[in-house]
């Protein structure tokens, strides 16, 4: 087990360039728990996340058929064939719990790729060859059959499986109450959904019948989009014969969760070279967030991360879980293991992949890149040569990204310095427009947030040459590259923050390495560090208590006020480090302040959080991620209606609808409605075109995505007159000219005509909405 405890100095910077390579074994003189403790540990933990998690999703309406169906899918479509191959391509001591993290990983990917394939020549069950190709191939080929049986693994302690555990359990609990509890899989509820879901959904049913895919809410349109998580979510479901509407809403996400906890933990470790370090930077990749000094409701400023977006935005999950090994194997390329051609099929693997899952990923990478390229060059006067390789894969794997999938579309991404700021200063305040000056106050108040959140980074300045190395240059630039994003980039949906989310557990790891380096310099006791932490708590909750800021701030309440919780942070730590220092020598009071402000980047976070909870209960959050909707105004029947046309036409067939707007959104219109899409699986000619690329295009900074006119007016007139005013031409015009086979309308909230099944064959009604066929020829 580790221990911080005093070390030889003039030893340790020789020492710390190893440290991470090798296991951490204990000292010479522990007493060792038997052999087999370990492993029952480890499986104990697994088999209580198990029960907890099975739990969890029968309360919230997954039925038992559906669990095992997608455990075994798991087990046997994913997991499995991908430890085996991460057995052949990548060997190294590895725990059980990584081994299987990897191979999750990998058996995405490989899924992804193949299901492309598949289901672009019409077969999509043909996803299947990939994990029964690779179970042959290992069972018939000599030199691949003995990874069957696992290799060395290293020793651990009995607590880490219980703290992976520990965390994978609240992530299970945090997508009960924020996510479970407020997005129902049955109608009306599932009609309340946050806004996104539906178009998830809507993708989804896409990738499950066409490759190349195209926007199905506005047809003809273009799909400019990472969409790789869609189409594994679609071979899930063809696979396993369950629901897209169960996999994205309760099942999809949750191994996608389990293996990035590991993988986060992993990386830590191999940085840090201690068990220790791996679970504080699982800590600080998974809940540190900006601390808030507030009372109320803290709104867009101290919200993101894994608890946050993990449910509500898939992309970033899978991209978050193929980016952990990405990382991993360029570290052990760029340091040691630069001549291994499997290390090197899996780096271009998880490139690939991650080109379409999630591509703000690849701009983090080339920064990160290209600052350990820069060392290189000032401590070789060139650059290593893996390193050029690397920065030239991922340049290819950005411009095939931006000008084959994206189509050259910002989807809604400008340049616009401090735009999340003003967003930022516009939610603490109540106001609108931010003067220069309170921009730049902002500004700086946010950043002072993340150098406490991160400022265990510091510690490693003990030993400037830690800072040269690969791992940590690498995880440097690519934090450095996420904050510049969100202050230097705009888009109405501030997307820009993924930029800086998606960096969350690589400077974790960095900043839990710099402290741990610190504490054993500076011979610090685990008494004053369990003090230190204790004190950085208590500084979290005191401080907003007596300094009484509640935001959004009242009438008449000027925006300065919004600095006094941050001036006597900044007050209490000069004062804190200034005794300490004269108590116990600078190093030691370095050390202790960076221990204190490591634990106030975890509690204030969770702080912010439970008042946002509570707020959005009881309707006082002006900004809250799902608005409540009455039961009354969502239309009843559209699942029973969708599910009706999905069955019982082609999934070539066209859709016209009389709704293009949210339930209780309708004026003004509010067009982020993908919902007949969605539940159908067909396209529709016009229904919702907020989330499209050319909508976006049309954005510009202060206008609302979700409230710009449909581009083309011919168009949109034509179909509402067919609802409106239906006529034989009308209806003729749909058929003809455009194609259309269904009409699917809604009778509650768009007033359609009663003459329709005078022109058009009804064939099915459920509650509020109504199906109708048009037939070949109406002249």
């Amino acid at each position: 087990m580790d221990k911080i405890s005093p070390v030889d100095t003039s030893a340790l910077s020789r020492r710390s360039t190893l440290e991470a390579e090798r296991p951490v074994r204990p000292a010479r003189g522990d007493r060792r728990p038997a052999r087999w403790w370990p492993t029952l540990s480890g499986w104990l933990a697994a088999a209580f996340v198990t029960a907890f998690t099975a739990a969890v999703l029968i309360r919230y309406g997954v039925s038992g058929r559906d669990l095992a169906l997608f455990a075994v899918y798991v087990v046997l479509g994913l997991a499995l064939p991908g430890v085996l191959a991460i057995r052949a391509l990548y060997r190294d001591p590895r725990t059980w719990a990584e081994e299987i993290a990897l191979g999750l990983a990998f058996g995405y990917a490989v899924e992804i790729l193949v299901y492309i394939g598949a289901r672009a020549v019409g077969m999509p069950l043909l996803v299947a060859v990939w994990p029964l190709t690779t179970y042959a191939l290992f069972l018939a080929v000599p030199s691949l059959r003995r990874h069957w049986r696992a290799g060395s693994r290293p020793p651990t302690p009995l607590w880490w499986p219980w703290a992976l555990a520990l965390a994978l359990t609240f992530l299970v609990g945090c997508s009960a109450l924020k996510f479970f509890g407020t997005h129902a899989i049955t109608w009306p509820g599932l009609g309340a959904s946050a806004p996104d879901m539906p178009f998830h959904l809507a993708l989804i049913g896409e990738l499950k019948h066409h490759v190349p895919p195209s926007v199905p809410m506005v047809a003809g349109e273009p799909l400019a989009y990472h969409w790789f998580v869609y189409a594994h979510l679609a071979a899930a479901s063809w696979l396993s014969g369950i629901e897209p509407l169960v996999l994205l809403y309760r099942l999809g996400m949750l191994p996608m969760l389990a293996a990035f906890v590991v993988l986060a933990d992993m990386t830590g470790r191999r940085v840090t070279g201690s068990w220790i370090g791996g679970v504080v930077a699982l800590v600080g990749a998974v809940f540190v967030g900006a601390p808030s000094l507030y009372l109320g409701t803290n709104g867009v400023f101290t919200w993101g991360g894994v608890p946050d977006t993990a449910w509500i935005s898939p992309t970033q999950t899978l991209g978050a879980l193929l980016f952990a090994p990405l990382v991993l194997i360029l570290v052990d390329l760029l340091e040691y293991r630069w001549g291994d051609v499997g290390t090197w099929l899996l780096a271009g693997l998880f490139l690939v992949v991650l080109t379409g899952a999630k591509a703000t990923y690849l701009p983090l990478l080339g920064a990160g890149l290209l600052l350990v390229a820069a060392v290189d060059v000032i401590r070789r006067r060139r650059p290593y040569t893996p390193v050029l390789v690397l920065l030239g894969m991922t340049a290819a794997c950005v411009l095939f990204a931006q000008f084959v999938l994206f189509g050259r579309e910002r989807q809604g991404l400008v340049m616009d310095p401090l735009s999340f700021m003003r967003g930022t200063w516009s939610r603490l305040t109540g106001l609108t427009t931010p003067s220069p000056g309170s921009t730049l106050g902002i500004t700086l108040v946010y950043l002072l947030c993340w150098a406490v959140t991160w400022s265990g980074i510091l510690g490693l300045l003990s030993m400037p040459r830690l800072l040269m190395r690969p791992r940590v240059s690498l995880m440097l630039g690519m934090g450095a590259a996420g904050l510049g994003a969100v202050l230097l980039l705009g888009h109405p949906g501030q997307s820009q923050l993924f930029f800086l989310w998606g960096a969350y557990p690589y400077l974790a790891a960095v900043a839990a390495y710099g402290i741990l380096m610190l504490l054993r310099l500076a011979r610090v006791s685990p008494k004053a560090v369990v003090c230190s932490t204790g004190a950085g708590l208590l500084a979290a909750y005191l401080i907003p208590i007596l300094c009484g800021v509640k935001i959004p701030l009242g009438p008449g309440q000027e925006d300065g006020i919004l600095y006094r919780p941050y001036l006597a942070l900044v007050a209490l730590t000069v004062l804190a480090g200034l005794l300490l220092a004269f108590l116990k020598g600078r190093a030691c009071a370095s050390a202790l302040v960076l221990v204190a402000f490591a634990a106030i980047g975890l509690p204030a976070y969770w702080h912010a959080r439970v008042l946002s909870a509570i707020d959005n209960v009881t309707g006082e959050d002006p900004h809250p991620m799902v608005r409540p909707v009455e039961n009354r105004v969502i239309p009843q029947g559209a699942l029973t209606a969708g599910r009706w046309l999905r069955d019982h036409s082609e999934p070539d067939d066209l859709v016209a609808t009389n709704t293009h707007c949210r339930p209780g959104y309708e004026n003004p219109c509010d067009t982020r409605y993908p919902w007949v899409a969605a539940l159908s699986e067909r396209h529709v000619l016009v229904e919702g075109w907020a989330y499209t690329a050319t909508n976006l295009s049309h954005w510009r900074p202060g206008l609302l995505p979700e409230g710009l006119p449909f581009w083309d007016t011919e168009l949109i007139k034509m179909n509402d007159t067919a609802f409106q005013s239906p006529s034989r031409t009308a209806m003729s015009r749909l058929r003809e000219r455009y194609g259309v086979r269904w009409l699917f309308v809604d009778e509650l909230r768009a007033n359609p005509s009663p003459r329709i099944g005078d022109f058009a064959e009804f064939q099915f009604r459920s509650g509020d909405y109504a199906v109708y066929r048009l037939r070949d020829s109406l002249m």
